[in-house]
């Protein structure tokens, strides 16, 4: 695998290392040893698949507040995505910068994404399915999330979305949480 930092700290896009002969293609796609040199996490604790039937289904944006804060690798593994982060983490460089790439099944591309993080994705073609490494668990009481066309994040967005849920186009504006006394907050 080929790790390639972003602007934003911890972003990492990780390329795969394709070995090629008259079958296909064979390429490693997670390693904790290869991870670890590249200063990710080694385990992985949850796999989550998002099936998404419809072009332009959004989804996110989406967080697991601290401490519960999680890491995940995210591939499109059918189809094609239109992927964007947002630093959430006040004391960053890139406080309220956004990051976007296309993954697909061509490509096959993953983008870790640390914690403090928030992440949302549009599909960019019918039958589009993304699989999502987690380095914790999910947390119903510290999910969060804020609207895909929040003015904070000035995302730009190759499409409108035609699918989504109630629940991601009622967010409300994002707010910046204050950390509870004596917990771990991002940096």
């Amino acid at each position: 695998m080929r790790f390639e930092p972003t602007a934003i700290g911890g972003l990492v896009l990780v390329e795969l290392e394709r070995h090629v002969d008259e079958r296909g293609f064979f390429a490693r796609s997670w390693c904790a040893d290869e991870f670890a040199a590249a200063g990710l996490p080694q385990a992985m604790v949850q796999c989550n698949v998002s099936w998404n039937e419809r072009r332009h289904t959004l989804r996110g944006m989406h967080w697991q507040a601290a401490p519960h804060g999680d890491g995940k690798l995210v591939r499109c593994t059918r189809g094609a995505i239109h992927d964007v982060v947002v630093d959430l983490r006040p004391r960053s460089a890139t406080y309220l910068e956004s990051f976007a790439i296309e993954l697909d099944e061509e490509n096959r591309r993953a983008l870790f994404v640390p914690a403090g993080l928030a992440h949302g994705f549009l599909t960019l073609v019918d039958g589009t399915e993304v699989f999502y490494q987690m380095d914790s668990v999910h947390v119903p009481d510290a999910a969060r999330g804020a609207r895909w066309d929040d003015a904070a994040f000035a995302i730009e967005w190759p499409a409108p979305p035609a699918v989504m849920s109630d629940r991601d186009r009622t967010y409300p504006d994002f707010a910046p949480e204050r950390p509870a006394v004596g917990s771990a907050s991002w940096t």
